[in-house]
């Protein structure tokens, strides 16, 4: 099972984040695994700009102050209980 290098859980699917966004030249050669949920909030959190001058690296981006709070309640979060559930 994969894992995510942010939260450090093990998750069904992993999507690739640029530390430094392809629209400001990074690489494939610049990535990370991320779970869908760390991804989404990296983006939601911070500006590319952001991302490419402040939080373009694995560490910085888990000493990151405004990740801490998410950090500590993602870890605690099994993959079912982030499931979307569909009305049936």
């Amino acid at each position: 099972m994969p894992r995510c290098q942010l939260c450090k859980r093990d998750v069904e699917q992993i999507t690739v984040h640029h530390l430094i966004p392809k629209q400001k030249g990074g690489t494939s050669e610049d990535t990370i695994n991320l779970c869908l949920p760390c991804h989404k909030t990296i983006h939601a959190y911070f500006t590319n700009t952001e991302l490419v001058q402040e939080y373009n690296t694995l560490q910085k981006l888990r000493d990151a102050e405004r990740l801490q709070k998410y950090l500590k309640w993602i870890a605690k979060r099994s993959i079912e209980s982030l499931k979307v559930r569909r009305k049936k």
